[in-house]
């Protein structure tokens, strides 16, 4: 890092790997901060192992850099495990594969103590052993196959950034990603999470086969040889200051005004709109809005737009808030699902207050 004096200013340099351009610049408090690039080399060096799924890779960047966490749907076979070790191997992160099953206890994935002999005093001593929850991206496969208790044990972490064990909190190591898995069509012996936990997830994606293009890629790919590993293009320290930077972004006030006024759209309350009064049931709570706000402010950021738009935040409302919302029996009945029903929330909420 270097600080010099210029005509605009005094700014700072934060210098991540020569030589990229400069894409991200912005005024604050006087200070201006830039950050080269990576986020093209980023890309490129998922590229290598993951063909296709841009959008869903930028989006689970975006939710990283925000400090969220996301929820991934979609049928086996679609790389979903391959796709998050790579990018945790990009971005210079430990990596944990966690596969939840009905038999798995919360010690299994947080830790447990274990007795052993101290050589020192001849005494026997409890140690905490570590699970696989210390990593700085987890990767819960099949979240809704495990029992409730050990779903809490997870959703804790990742509220909390800690874990307790034998009385004593242990604080893990930030940053904290999770990314826990869906089959959307096996549901027969599976524990749905209650939707107070599914509003922790900042999105839901859903994840769709590839092209035929794409497919052919694939197969090409990983019938000639083992695929290449990806060379980190980021650290931890790097990536926290990414988030404070996400941050500090400013945010236009009809940029405000439009998540919250699309996300109280969604509830079937007293000034709801009749589509809503008669197919939802419970609409988005506050967070709605809040990652509505800081997913389009990291999406803005790794595009290296000054600021925020209305446009970054329609880009993801289906994101934000297909697991918030849940629909009646009366949308069952007529077809409608909770994606067509975003659809038209956002032609009638207008961008304008």
């Amino acid at each position: 890092m270097q600080d010099s004096e210029g005509e605009a200013g005094r700014y700072r340099i934060i210098s991540i790997k020569e030589p990229f351009p400069l894409v991200c610049a912005w005024f604050i408090s006087g200070l201006r901060i830039c950050f080269l690039n990576t986020v093209e080399r980023l890309r490129k060096e998922v590229s290598r192992v993951i063909v296709g799924q841009e959008k869903v890779l930028e989006k689970l960047a975006a939710a990283l850099f925000a400090g969220g966490h996301v929820l991934l749907v979609g049928v086996p076979g679609l790389a979903k495990t391959l796709m998050v070790k790579t990018l945790a191997k990009a971005l210079g992160l430990s990596f944990s594969r966690i596969q939840f099953t009905p038999d798995l206890m919360p010690t299994d994935i947080i830790g447990t103590d274990i007795l052993e002999d101290d050589p020192e005093t001849g005494r026997k001593t409890f140690r905490f052993h570590k699970g696989p929850l210390f990593a700085n991206v987890i990767l819960a496969d099949e979240i809704n196959r495990t029992p409730p208790k050990t779903q809490s044990a997870l959703l804790e972490a990742m509220q909390e950034l800690s874990v307790t064990a034998g009385g004593k909190t242990y604080h893990l190591e930030p940053p904290f990603f999770v990314l826990a898995t869906q089959n959307p069509i096996e549901q027969e012996g599976t524990y749905p999470l209650p939707e107070a936990q599914l509003d922790r997830f900042a999105f839901q994606l859903n994840l769709d086969y590839p092209d035929e293009q794409e497919e052919r890629e694939i197969v090409e790919r990983t019938t000639s040889g083992p695929l290449p590993e990806p060379e980190p293009v980021l650290n931890r320290d790097e990536i926290m200051a990414a988030r404070d930077q996400i941050l500090s972004m400013p945010v236009p006030p009809h940029v405000h005004s439009y998540a919250v006024r699309l996300a109280r759209a969604t509830r079937p309350s007293d000034g709801a709109s009749d589509l809503v009064k008669k197919y939802v049931l419970w609409g988005a709570g506050p967070r709605a809005s809040q990652w509505l706000t800081l997913g389009a402010k990291a999406l803005s950021w790794l595009r290296g737009d000054p600021v925020p738009t209305t446009n970054h935040m329609r880009e993801i409302a289906h994101d934000v808030l297909r697991h918030r919302i849940i629909l009646n029996f009366h949308a069952e009945a007529d077809g409608i699902t909770v994606d067509s029903l975003i659809d038209e929330l956002l032609r009638r909420v207008p961008v304008e207050p």
